[in-house]
């Protein structure tokens, strides 16, 4: 059994902020989110997370650096959302026209909505991506969302339509997939799994 822990009561980004800090000094190496005011503790991933999560970094950020359309981050990147969230995505991409609205300051969360968000479902991880993690970027803006799911060998992309996201596309191993968000990005679901 592969246990995530969470708050019973509530608090604010700033007090979150403060945890996560104190967590830090103390050397603790876990992965924090606040999601919906309860700070939610999540143990590192298993095979292959990081492999997928390592091919996708590689992916977004040659692509976006040879551009110089934006920014790319890894999951070390928490983001402190307008809805009070703070979300710490396994991928990210800020366009330079977001990046260019933000002030970030060194060493506190970034106070901006990232255009795309990827995360690699795990065992842990899979029901809070797919359900309350998604209705947190879909009410923040992101505008494109993805679900890499490695066990299904598949990846589920969500569009921002009109405020809301669309049902999502499944697309498999053998699918290419082409990026709105990232114009010209295009590649074979299979080059980014195992």
């Amino acid at each position: 059994m592969e246990l995530a822990f969470e708050s019973v009561e509530t608090v604010s980004q700033d007090e979150f902020a403060r945890f996560v800090e104190e967590r830090e000094a103390a050397g603790d190496r876990y992965h924090y989110e606040l999601l919906n005011g309860r700070v939610v503790m999540n143990p590192p991933a298993g095979y292959p997370h990081g492999e997928v999560g390592s091919k996708l970094q590689v992916l977004l950020g040659v692509f976006a650096e040879a551009r110089g359309i934006g920014k790319v981050f890894d999951a070390s990147q928490g983001f402190a959302l307008p809805s009070g969230d703070t979300v710490e995505p396994d991928h990210s991409f800020v366009s330079a026209e977001r990046w260019k609205a933000t002030t970030p300051v060194y060493g506190e969360f970034l106070r901006v909505v990232p255009d795309l968000i990827v995360e690699v479902l795990s065992r842990k991880t899979k029901s809070q991506d797919r359900g309350e993690k998604r209705a947190i970027y879909e009410a923040n803006g992101v505008r494109e969302y993805w679900l890499v799911d490695p066990k299904a060998r598949a990846m589920t992309v969500f569009m921002l339509r009109e405020k809301r996201f669309d049902l999502g596309r499944v697309l498999t191993e053998r699918d290419r997939y082409e990026s709105e968000v990232l114009s010209g990005l295009a590649f074979s679901i299979g080059q980014i799994l195992p």
